[in-house]
């Protein structure tokens, strides 16, 4: 069976391919009390990965993975083949478990999700967070919030970020772009699309900084990936 991989973001491909180079890094196992003791290692199929809900939107706005939309195993039933789940992996597998799978193929989803944005932040902290920003990781914010809770510091350094793209009313201040790839542009616009400030930024190449003035009602970039706050 094939396992799930991590499919570069739209938004900025230079930056997702550097994104997914860190990811593919990411191996099998995690410390911690992430793991079913005893648990065999098992692989999760497509199908299996498919029917997992997805987190489908930056902690940014505060979301969370969509509950599953069909009959979910109940809580009793959230037991694996051998051994027990720890207090919380139960918590993360609530209403997640459709009622027809494994939730240790369940869990493996979120363990996954939790080694790629440890693996990602060893190397690169900055393309961690984007990761979380964009979302290029399904289900993270929860697989961090239960099972490698460690990571926090991600979600709460994403939260202040936002994604490439088009933001309404966004923070005045200056931001900078979560990629080295070029091409990345930005425009900031008021009333009637009234361009305040534009451009790849000043000082070094390989950084783009966003000033964002007040009064700005859309902020619009391309190829920049991921922002947060200079």
């Amino acid at each position: 069976m094939r396992t799930r991989t991590l499919r570069p973001h739209r938004r900025c491909a230079a930056g997702a391919l550097a994104l997914t180079a860190l990811l593919a890094l990411a191996g099998c196992g995690s410390g911690g009390d992430t793991d079913a003791k005893p648990h065999p290692t098992r692989r999760v199929s497509d199908e299996q990965a498919a029917a997992v809900p997805d987190d489908q939107a930056s902690p940014a706005t505060g979301s969370r993975a969509t509950p599953s939309k069909g009959p979910v195993l109940p809580d009793a039933k959230l037991t694996p083949a051998t051994g027990s789940f720890t207090a919380r992996q139960k918590q993360y597998l609530h209403g997640r478990v459709p009622a027809n799978m494994d939730p240790a193929a369940v869990l493996q989803v979120g363990q996954e999700a939790c080694q790629r944005i440890e693996r990602t932040a060893a190397h690169d902290r900055n393309a961690a967070v984007g990761a979380l920003i964009t979302g290029d990781v399904p289900s993270a914010a929860d697989a961090i919030d239960q099972l490698c809770p460690k990571e926090k510091p991600l979600l709460k350094a994403a939260a202040a970020g936002f994604a490439d793209g088009t933001r309404k009313n966004p923070k005045a201040g200056a931001y900078r772009a979560l990629t080295s790839a070029a091409g990345c542009t930005w425009k900031a616009l008021g009333v009637g699309d009234k361009v305040l400030a534009s451009g790849p930024g000043t000082g070094d190449t390989r950084r783009v900084t966003a000033k964002i003035p007040a009064g700005t009602r859309t902020f619009v970039s391309s190829g920049c990936y991921a922002w947060l706050p200079a």
